[in-house]
């Protein structure tokens, strides 16, 4: 009778433990949310651009937020704006903490705005550290930043996820951010707190949050640099959320099965930003305008966007969408027509060889290069569908795949014909995508450097950002975009729309204005 009890006692005890033992697996499993991403997250200082803005949104934060709903009040509760549009004083929450308990107060604005403007040359993309004169500490909690004139996107890029959010002092090195830091301290509502790179980072719940406090305890960021690890994963249930914009971490084919199989949640983004590809106007073949115009008739744009990307994004006639600000301009639409296209290089001398069947014109074959980045499944198939249209054109188009560095140094070099290009989306177009043009460094200003018009084009950039009339600057944005679309530098494609994909269990799943953002604060599991 005894043996029978102690026996009972066993199974009941064993039983227990893969109970309670299951339970808690669950409840962790709840409680903490995980991300699968092709990218490591890096080097997440966020006065630089090394690292993935989404982690970096994660712990460091802003002045002013941008929302659907406009510019809100964030780090400072609000500010006014004098001098005629050249002084904004900013009067800040008086209970924020850094994560580390420091205190968030004008001082450290201003050392973490004057360690920004410190490495100017960095930052010269952004025109507002261009426009910065100076800076000062009010009073404790009163902030003020003086402009050398008016620049009307300044709370916009003030908002934007890098480089104008904070840092605990205790991370500067030297009294700088520009080489290193010492450590990842800010004051959102995640704490990086474990990172293995290349495997994963783990952010926790920061405990010293001055708002609300997020739902779940902890957030993991695994890296699967391959699309078809991420997505067994996703059914395996080993991760909870898929996320991203133009086939980073899924493309659109694995997306649409996903949502037709009802298994998992899927969602996206209104359309955000302007995919393209960007023609050379200072290469061989590619700065015959006439050239560029035949191409823009050349490519079945609709045929990507259903055959491609199955009508989850819409055909772009331009380069912006009229929904962007100071965009809703009259343009030229340049829909598909291959006999335009082949009529408009017959006119300047191009013959068909009937041997090759690619165009030839004095002894040389209308040959070109199309560059994407190999990581990119969607700039694979859309470039090899652009090649077969060319084809038909009698153009030898040769697509080359490159990895992302790779690709981003042919951008600065602009060693290229044609390369596939990305708009920022908002809240960066059109004033700070527009305002990149006029570096070297982007790939934007070379495929515009041949132009006749490029010293007018660029000073008409930085006229805009600085003009305080609404009016005018509508007027000299519509100068500077018709002037570009009728230059043919641009083919549109699409507007692309972030993606995401989660277990039906994970609720608060939304989007942000920006497509580089995630609001895991937002994100919690049904109980």
């Amino acid at each position: 009778m005894k043996k029978s009890i102690f026996f009972i006692n066993i199974i009941v005890l064993i039983i227990s433990i893969l109970f309670f033992s299951g339970c808690t697996n669950q409840d962790i499993k709840k409680d903490e949310l995980v991300y699968a991403s092709t990218k490591d997250i890096r080097n997440i200082n966020p006065h630089l651009y090394s690292g993935e803005m989404a982690a970096q949104n994660m712990v460091f934060e802003p002045l002013v937020l941008n929302t659907n709903k406009g510019i809100q009040p964030w780090l400072a509760k609000e500010w006014q704006i004098s001098n005629n549009g050249k002084t904004y004083t900013f009067y800040l929450r008086e209970d924020v903490l850094f994560s580390n308990g420091e205190v968030f107060n004008a001082q450290v604005v201003k050392e973490n705005i004057d360690a920004i403007l410190r490495n100017k040359t960095r930052h010269a993309w952004l025109e507002l550290i261009n426009v910065i004169d100076s800076t000062e500490v009010i009073d404790t909690f009163t902030f003020k930043l003086n402009l050398k004139n008016a620049y009307y996107p300044t709370l916009t890029e003030l908002s934007m996820t890098r480089p104008f959010r904070f840092l605990a002092p205790q991370c500067f090195v030297n009294n700088e951010t520009k080489n290193s830091i010492s450590c990842y301290v800010g004051t959102g509502p995640w704490v990086l707190k474990e990172h293995k790179k290349n495997a994963f980072a783990r952010f926790e719940r920061n405990l010293k949050y001055w708002n609300e406090k997020t739902k779940i305890s902890s957030v993991k960021w695994r890296v699967m640099p391959d699309h078809q690890a991420i997505l067994l994963a996703l059914q395996k249930g080993e991760i909870d959320l898929i996320f991203g914009a133009d086939g980073d971490m899924i493309d659109i084919n694995a997306f649409s099965m996903l949502e037709k199989q009802n298994k998992f949640a899927t969602k996206l983004s209104n359309p955000i930003a302007s995919r393209a590809i960007l023609l050379n106007t200072n290469k061989e073949f590619t700065k015959d305008l006439k050239i560029r115009e035949a191409l823009q008739y050349a490519i079945d744009k609709q045929a990507i966007v259903s055959g491609i990307l199955n009508n989850t994004e819409t055909v772009a006639t331009r380069l912006f969408s009229t929904s962007i600000p100071y965009c809703n301009i009259n343009l030229e639409n340049k829909e598909f027509n291959i006999t335009k296209a082949k009529e408009i290089l017959k006119n300047i001398g191009w013959q068909l060889n009937e041997k090759t069947n690619f165009l030839q014109k004095d002894g040389k074959t209308l040959s070109l290069k199309l560059y994407y980045n190999i990581s990119n499944a969607q700039e694979k198939m859309i470039s090899e569908y652009i090649q077969s249209n060319l084809k038909t054109l009698g153009v030898d188009l040769k697509i080359i795949g490159e990895e992302k560095q790779a690709f981003l140094n042919r951008q600065k070099s602009g060693d290229f014909d044609l390369q596939y290009s990305l708009s920022w989306g908002l809240p960066y177009d059109p004033q700070s995508f527009v305002s990149s043009w006029r570096l070297p460094t982007h790939g934007d200003y070379q495929a515009q450097y041949g132009l006749e018009k490029k010293a007018w084009l660029d000073k008409e950039i930085k006229a805009i950002l600085i003009e305080e009339n609404k009016q005018v600057r509508q007027k000299k944005y519509k100068e500077i975009l018709e002037y570009i679309h009728n230059q043919s530098v641009y083919i549109p494609l699409s507007y692309s729309r972030t993606k995401a994909v989660h277990k039906t269990t994970l609720e608060g799943v939304t989007f942000n204005p920006s497509q580089y953002e995630i609001a895991f604060e937002k994100m919690y599991f049904k109980k």
